[in-house]
């Protein structure tokens, strides 16, 4: 006999053995004249992976421009803002937008960004399913997937607390990418990040010691980009933050000049039926401006109206 011959008997009765031992521990054999290999064959849904490796990586936006320090001093010092008039999605936008134009949402391309371990739901490679943070609000590793609710992505400086020391003067426009900024965004320990809320430095700060510097100098970083002021108290806090670490850099901005209304303004006041500063197409719009016209960034013209198949009022062409 040929040794290919005993090779493939060997092989035939390995087979017939392990099918009897499947049938003895209760699995089920063919149907009556079907044959094993017309029963179908699935693979298991599979993640796609992602670039990012096994090795640990530091959430966060990387700060490699000016000392921190400076860029403290040239934010202005100024009093709160009266909160009223602030609404999350009215303000800042209904949902995460594409910032970067990858075509993948910013919260979705913060996680990817923040973790290690990363694994994809899609083959674009923008749903993320599962990975690995190393937190640096908390100092704690999350072994984070879709569902478990124990990551959030963090503005660093909070909504809240933008609208009050400046976003009311910004347009609608300039808030939805403060919002969408990965300068202001980071993944974190969801427990930490509601704990949070919308403070100030002077009123929360990281319980991971280390990692205070670059939490304060991300947020004088982006209070430079979008012209937003700082209190005495918040200046004092992110100066004794800072001035332990004196090197610590901030990241490389430049300031806009607000483009929405002025502080006496009062929204949609305009006689013309044209309301100020700039809309945000598709946004939603107030009752008080049902029918009338405004501009977008790129000078297009929109209406405030409903449509056949939505009665809520948008910005619609």
């Amino acid at each position: 006999m040929g040794r290919n011959s005993v090779k493939a008997r060997l092989i035939a009765a390995a087979a017939a053995l392990a099918a009897m031992a499947g049938l003895a521990a209760g699995g089920a054999g063919p149907a009556a004249g079907a044959a094993w290999s017309a029963q179908p064959v699935t693979a298991p849904a599979m993640a796609v992976p992602a670039a990012t490796g096994s090795s640990a990586v530091r959430p966060g936006p990387k700060l490699n421009g000016p000392k921190a320090t400076s860029v403290l001093k040239a934010l202005k010092v100024k009093g709160k803002a009266s909160g009223t008039g602030y609404s999350r999605n009215a303000k800042f936008g209904n949902g995460w937008k594409d910032f970067d134009g990858d075509r993948c949402n910013e919260r979705q391309d913060t996680l990817s960004r923040d973790m290690s371990k990363v694994r994809f739901s899609d083959t674009q490679k923008c749903w993320v399913a599962s990975g690995t943070l190393h937190d640096r609000y908390t100092g704690r590793t999350i072994r984070w997937r879709t569902g478990t609710g124990s990551v959030d992505i963090d503005h660093v400086v909070a909504l809240q607390n933008a609208w009050i020391s400046g976003a009311q003067q910004l347009s609608q426009a300039q808030r939805l990418k403060l919002a969408n900024d990965p300068l202001n965004l980071i993944a974190a320990d969801s427990s930490a990040n509601r704990a949070k809320g919308s403070s100030n430095a002077a009123e929360w700060l990281p319980r991971n010691k280390a990692f205070r510097c670059q939490y304060v100098a991300t947020q004088v970083s982006v209070k430079r980009k979008y012209a937003l002021s700082v209190t005495a108290a918040e200046k004092a806090a992110m100066s004794r933050v800072l001035a332990s670490c004196p090197s610590q850099k901030a990241a490389r901005v430049t300031p806009i000049k607000p483009a929405g209304k002025t502080a006496t303004a009062t929204p949609g006041s305009s006689t013309s039926g044209t309301v100020s500063g700039t809309i945000t197409p598709g946004a939603f719009c107030k009752a008080a401006d049902k029918g009338k016209k405004g501009r977008s960034a790129s000078g297009a013209t929109y209406a405030c109206k409903a449509s056949s198949t939505d009665s809520r009022l948008r910005w619609r062409r």
